[in-house]
């Protein structure tokens, strides 16, 4: 005779009083793996910038003195001879009185134009080389200033005498000596000047 398996338990339908059996949590209360939000990654912190480096600065020019004094030297020469030359020309051979200013007491108009020449020239370098240091353009300066400076030497004769053209040749022989200065100190300049150096 076969004896039947016993039932399986049931759970009792009685509770005691006060205890509730939990129920078991929704799936939806659970947020998937993928719904958590990843940690915090703090932002990245760019290294600090140093300051630019400040440019280096270029010095002043300079010239070589011994052979710009040389070149002004000549000029000094050259604006000498050229005040011979116009006054043989003009007051030996064509007989113009020429009008001069003797500055220097030299009771003779060759040489007071022989002296004004080779003085003008040491001026004129004299003060190139003081743009050369002092000014950014020295070129332009200094062309400014001879430019200004003989068209006054080549006019200031007019208002020496009332005879047209013995000033005229006056301020002929000046307009020629300052020419030959300009252009003569531009050169030596152009053959001695020292560009800046690059102080760090």
């Amino acid at each position: 005779m076969s004896i039947p398996n016993p039932p399986p338990e049931r759970q009792s339908a009685y509770q005691p009083h006060g205890q509730h059996a939990a129920p078991p949590p929704p799936a939806s209360a659970v947020p998937p793996a993928s719904a958590v939000p990843p940690a915090s990654v703090p932002p990245a912190v760019a290294p600090p910038v140093p300051p630019p480096a400040e440019p280096p600065r270029p010095a002043a020019p300079s010239v070589d003195n011994g052979r710009y004094w040389a070149g002004v030297a000549a000029t000094a020469l050259v604006a000498a001879l050229v005040g011979v030359v116009g006054v043989i020309v003009l007051d030996q051979i064509i007989n113009i009185d020429l009008v001069v200013k003797d500055l220097f007491g030299t009771d003779s108009v060759g040489a007071a134009y022989v002296l004004g020449g080779a003085l003008s020239a040491v001026v004129a370098g004299a003060l190139l080389q003081l743009l050369v240091v002092t000014t950014p353009r020295p070129r332009a300066f200094f062309g400014w200033i001879m430019f200004l400076a003989i068209v006054v030497a080549a006019l200031i004769p007019l208002t020496w005498t009332d005879d047209t053209s013995a000033a005229l040749a006056s301020g002929g022989i000046n307009l020629v000596v300052g020419i030959a200065i300009w252009t003569l100190l531009s050169s030596v300049l152009a053959r001695t000047l020292r560009p800046g150096v690059v102080v760090e």
